[in-house]
């Protein structure tokens, strides 16, 4: 080959690769991009939606325009055109009512933990809820519920990727689901498994707590036992208890509570019937989990849930005030 060619082929060749480096390296370096395939992604169907979510991610959760890009698809042009034409900002954010406890299903994307990430890979946002603090305009909680149920079966449900699943094993993919509003406002998720087993959350925000129900009800052939629940609440949203240790924890009679960082607040959770109450540091979250009783095939069981907050220093008398509500009473959730 003459020089000259020669030459030409090595300068397309380096111009080449250097195209190809540029457009690996961009590739990688937008997040945008590389979140977009990720399971966080949840495109509104419709503007109704549409507009619902950006005003729970710009006016409750204070979303970036990173984390609202990376659950609705929308890029930062598109999100600002569609936040001008439905009137959405930092500065119109609607001031909290004194109704109740502000209720509001969680957007997803903004990862709830702060440590412990490797355990909990794609947190699924269907079965989150964020609670919003009493005392300021911006903290919450998010409980997820359930995070996890067990059974006789193995690991039959799990609110993201970790320990593998019995549908993970048998390489079935679940699909994914959004909280539903109930006709007098309450917050419901409703499940049926492949194998026939259907459970559900029904939240319901109060004055001065959440009042949450979860029945499973035994589509299957055989007894179920060992149902054994994971019911989390999350802290890195609450101003005052983002600490990663257990010292500002108590678990009394079931019930799991958070100290804040000046001994003046409290979050309490709870669920009946108990089976541990514990909490996990790195997270750092809450954790009242119950457990069904044994369901035969056919039958229905049901677990009564409880979650508050108090400020004072007199938490034994709080608890014996919430234990006196009768909350462990059981409540029956209509089926779909």
């Amino acid at each position: 080959m003459p020089k000259s060619s020669q030459s030409k082929v090595i300068a397309m060749s380096k111009l080449f690769r250097s195209r190809y480096l540029f457009l690996l390296l961009f590739f990688v370096a937008d997040p945008s991009i590389i979140q977009a395939g990720d399971g966080q992604l949840r495109v509104p169907p419709n503007d109704a939606q549409l507009r619902a979510w950006l005003e729970n991610m710009v006016w409750h959760h204070r979303y970036s325009m990173a984390e609202m890009e990376q659950v609705t698809g929308l890029d930062v042009t598109q999100l600002k055109t569609r936040l001008k034409e439905f009137q959405i900002s930092d500065t119109n954010r609607p001031p909290r009512t004194s109704h109740g406890l502000l209720l509001l299903p969680y957007p997803g994307g903004r990862h709830p933990r702060i440590g412990f990430l490797d355990g909990a890979v794609e947190p699924q946002r269907e079965t989150k809820l964020s609670v919003f603090c009493p005392w300021d305009d911006h903290s919450y909680v998010v409980m997820d519920v359930p995070e996890a149920i067990w059974s006789n079966l193995g690991l039959t449900y799990l609110a993201h990727t970790h320990v593998q699943t019995i549908w993970d094993l048998a390489g079935t993919q679940l699909e994914q689901q959004e909280w539903q509003i109930t006709d007098d406002g309450n917050f419901q998720l409703q499940r049926r498994l492949p194998n026939g087993i259907k459970f559900g959350t029904t939240a319901k925000a109060m004055p001065d707590h959440i009042a949450l129900t979860m029945f499973l009800k035994n589509g299957t052939a055989a007894a179920l036992s060992d149902l054994r629940v994971q019911n989390c609440v999350m802290l890195k949203g609450a101003e005052g208890f983002a600490q990663q240790t257990n010292d500002n924890k108590k678990f009394v009679d079931g019930y799991a509570v958070a100290r804040s960082m000046d001994g003046t607040r409290w979050i309490i959770s709870g669920w009946d019937p108990i089976h541990r109450a514990w909490g996990n540091a790195p997270c750092p979250c809450l954790h009242s989990d119950p457990k069904f009783p044994d369901c035969a095939p056919g039958e229905t069981q049901y677990l009564q849930g409880w979650l508050s907050f108090y400020q004072g220093a007199d938490l034994d008398t709080e608890l014996q005030r919430i234990e006196a509500t009768g909350w462990r009473l059981p409540t029956v959730i209509a089926e779909d």
